[in-house]
């Protein structure tokens, strides 16, 4: 039994350098149903919540001039964020009806799993996982 403190992960945040592209990405292209968006006047900013499943959610914000990413995925930090898939290859098929291009779906050499990544409008790196 572990001695984790944690019952799951929360959310996700991500910020967008375009609020509408990137809404309409994980919104309609990756299908994540819509919680609740509120506009944050204060800070000038959106925040739109996410369901990916009972208990995890993205929120997406966005900001007036937010910072670039240091660089590539192996920069120090989030690597990337991988969604469990029940079917890889249907996955990419929808992917690739919005152009959303994925790399090479390669094997997990731990635990045998096939697996690729792609790139959400700012370019941050996603991976989906076959379960």
């Amino acid at each position: 039994m572990s001695n984790s403190i944690f019952n799951a992960v929360h959310h996700i945040a991500i910020i967008a350098s375009d609020y509408q592209r990137s809404k309409h990405f994980y919104s309609e292209i990756l299908g994540l149903k819509i919680i609740r968006e509120i506009y944050r006047e204060a800070r000038d900013s959106y925040k739109l919540d996410l369901q990916i499943n009972a208990q995890t959610q993205i929120e997406l914000f966005s900001f007036p001039n937010p910072p670039t990413r240091p660089s590539t995925p192996e920069s120090c930090g989030l690597r990337h964020l991988a969604f469990a898939v029940a079917d890889l290859d249907q996955a990419i098929a929808h992917l690739a009806t919005y152009n959303v291009e994925c790399e090479t779906v390669r094997i997990d050499e731990c635990t045998g799993k096939r697996f690729t990544f792609f790139r959400d409008p700012d370019n941050l790196p996603l991976e989906l996982y076959q379960q």
